[in-house]
This record gives C-alpha cells, sequence and structure tokens, in this order.
C-alpha cells in the first residue's frame, strides 16, 4: 500500500538505512526529517536522493512550528522516530544535548504527532502509528547471567542511556494519557555500512587502516549483543505494521561478543583483505586503555516476543555482517575520509577528569 511515512534522523545511521530500504523496497512516500547535527550525513542517502518518492527536510524535532508544517504538507500515515544523539562518551562530556534532542525533541514530537493525529478521519486516525525506536542501554547492566525482556526494570548509567530511558518513558505515556497510537522498539548494538567513525566497529578499523591504536577500554570483556542495521530495518518494519499498539518489542541479534572479541575479529579480516606491509597482524596494534566511568558490563537481549509475535529474526549472522561491513568501508573512502578530516579524527571522548 502506497503512504507517506516520517523518518526522524533519517540522515543518520540507523535512520538512513531505514529510508534506504523504505525506497527500495516499499512503494511508500518518504520524508526524512533531521537536523544534520554532527553524525547526520546526507551523502549516505545519495543513492535515493533523486527518487520522486523521497523527500528531505532540514527541521530540529524540538522546532514545534516546523514539525507543525512538516505534518500538515505530507500528512503521514506513520512516523519512525530515530532522531537522537546516541554516543555514550559523547554524553559524557556534554550531556545538555542529549537532554535536548532526545528528551525535550521526543516530547516535542509526541506532542505535534498527537496535535495530527487527533484532526484526522477517523479511518487515517485508527491506521497511524508512531514507532519511537530506543536502545537496550536503558536498563543497565547485567551480570555474567540473565537477559533483557521487554519487562525489565530501568536502570540507565549513562547521560544517554537516561536521556532514552526518559524519552522512552514519554513516549508511553503519551500512548496511556492520550492515546496516541504508539510502538516502542529497544535494540542491542548495530552495526553495518554508513556507522559513524566514533562508533566501536568502524573506530576499529579506521584506526588499523591509519596505523594508530586501537583503544580497548579497560580488560575488554565487556559483552554487547550485535545487531546488523539491516536486519533491524526489517525489524523496524514488522513492528509497525503488525505489532500491537502500546506494546515494546525488544530487537536482538542473538550475537552476544566480548568487545575484544570484536576487536579481534575486525583485525583478523583486516589482516585477511589487506594485509599490512610488515607482515604483523593489526591485533600488535591493540593497546589497553582507562575504562570509561559507569561502563555497563554486559547487555544480552531475550528477542522471544519479536520472534513469536511478528516471526522476526536475524536474515544476516554476526559472521557474514561483519565481513560485508569491513570490506563496506575498505571500499568507502569517500563516504568516512572527509568525516576523519572533520568531526571525527579518532580521538578519545568521554574522558572524565
Amino acid at each position: 500500500m502506497s503512504r507517506t511515512v516520517l523518518v526522524t534522523g533519517g540522515a543518520g545511521f540507523i535512520g538512513s538505512a531505514l529510508v534506504r530500504h523504505l525506497i527500495h523496497c516499499t512503494d511508500c512516500r518518504v520524508v526524512n526529517v533531521d537536523a544534520l547535527t554532527y553524525a547526520g550525513r546526507l551523502e549516505s542517502l545519495h543513492e535515493v536522493a533523486e527518487s520522486p518518492r523521497y523527500r528531505f527536510e532540514h527541521v530540529d524535532i524540538q522546532d514545534t512550528s516546523a514539525l507543525l508544517r512538516v505534518f500538515q504538507d505530507y500528512s503521514p500515515a506513520a512516523v519512525f522516530h530515530l532522531a537522537a544523539e546516541s554516543h555514550v562518551d559523547r554524553s559524557i562530556d556534554g550531556p545538555l544535548d542529549f537532554v535536548r534532542t532526545n528528551v525535550v525533541g521526543t516530547a516535542s514530537l509526541l506532542a505535534e504527532a498527537r496535535r495530527y493525529w487527533s484532526q484526522l478521519h477517523e479511518k487515517e486516525k485508527r491506521d497511524f502509528r508512531i514507532l519511537h525506536v530506543s536502545t537496550d542501554e536503558v536498563y543497565g547492566s547485567l551480570g555474567s547471567t540473565g537477559h533483557f525482556t521487554e519487562c525489565s526494570s530501568y536502570d540507565p548509567n549513562s547521560p544517554y542511556s537516561a536521556s532514552k530511558a526518559a524519552a522512552d518513558h514519554f513516549a508511553r505515556v503519551w500512548h496511556r494519557v492520550y492515546g496516541l497510537p504508539v510502538l516502542l522498539t529497544n535494540c542491542s548494538n548495530n552495526f553495518g555500512p554508513f556507522q559513524f567513525p566514533e562508533k566501536l566497529i568502524p573506530h576499529m578499523i579506521l584506526c588499523a587502516l591509519e596505523g594508530r591504536e586501537l583503544p580497548v577500554y579497560g580488560d575488554g570483556k565487556n559483552v554487547r549483543d550485535w545487531l546488523y542495521v539491516e536486519d533491524h530495518v526489517r525489524a523496524l518494519l514488522a513492528v509497525l505494521e503488525q505489532g500491537r499498539v502500546g506494546e515494546t518489542y525488544i530487537v536482538g541479534g542473538d550475537a552476544e561478543r566480548q568487545n575484544i572479541q570484536i576487536v579481534h575479529a575486525v583485525c583478523d579480516l583486516l589482516d585477511e583483505f589487506r594485509p599490512r606491509g610488515d607482515g604483523l597482524s593489526y591485533r600488535s596494534q591493540i593497546t589497553y586503555v582507562e575504562d570509561r566511568r559507569a561502563h555497563d558490563r554486559r547487555y544480552a537481549i531475550d528477542a522471544t516476543k519479536i520472534h513469536a509475535e511478528l516471526d522476526w529474526r536475524p536474515v544476516e549472522s554476526f559472521e557474514s555482517a561483519l565481513r560485508r561491513t569491513v570490506q563496506w568501508y575498505l571500499e568507502s573512502q569517500w563516504w568516512w575520509e572527509p568525516i576523519r578530516a572533520g568531526t571525527c579524527g579518532g580521538e578519545r571522548l568521554g574522558v572524565v577528569a
């Protein structure tokens, strides 16, 4: 069915993957609403930018008058809300930016979505959906056993995760108090092409290629569940189209790995694809650095609900997806080189004195 959807944060990593998927694999008209902060890259959308079904609106979600105009101009049937500041280290250095975008921005979007939704005709009002996309980091840290579920208690340990937790609560309140048809997802660590180089996997790839040290926090044994971004996008569509209004769905890749295992895997793939000239492994560049304060030890996802209710599962294995990701960065210097020369040169952030 042809319909118009808004994607907030559509120039970001997950948002751009979603926009590309919607243009390539559906007949939706897609409106990308993005403020183009440092991690928003329109270059990530070059392959769909000329599509007659794609529009870009340079709008900050804190700007309620601009949001009202976007809703009025495009009459969307659904909203995917992905606009967010997302890097934990940056949140330690500048927490208020995260409060403004993730909390105030989300509340502003919800308010304008409700205003728009309340004025729709009955069928359009009944069919409208807004999907709020969040993170498993809101649940805090696990021990050596157990998994996060949709019923896990919130216990955020960084300004980033606290801001996302607050945004989640606002999304639920707008459903419970105002009836806005909201759905929520909380996902594990994403990776894949077009991810901003401050994140672990692209950071390690590019530092390795540049001959830099590969900094691993603490003992390197912090555990994350890893989810290929294109699998995540498919999950978001499944939730929007089939999920129950008011429900939360946790999305994971069933791929728990220690951080050091991730770094080793990246080094081994680079050894295969682009060996160092001196014959040494890229593993020789690994160095252990002071841990990040309040660094969550382990995340793990129990995705039973989305498996059972929506029949979604990852298509890619972690190994195949990581191979594709490393190959993409090796072939896509055109995308990441200007970023390395500008806003993300590989320096460490989030060091609290």
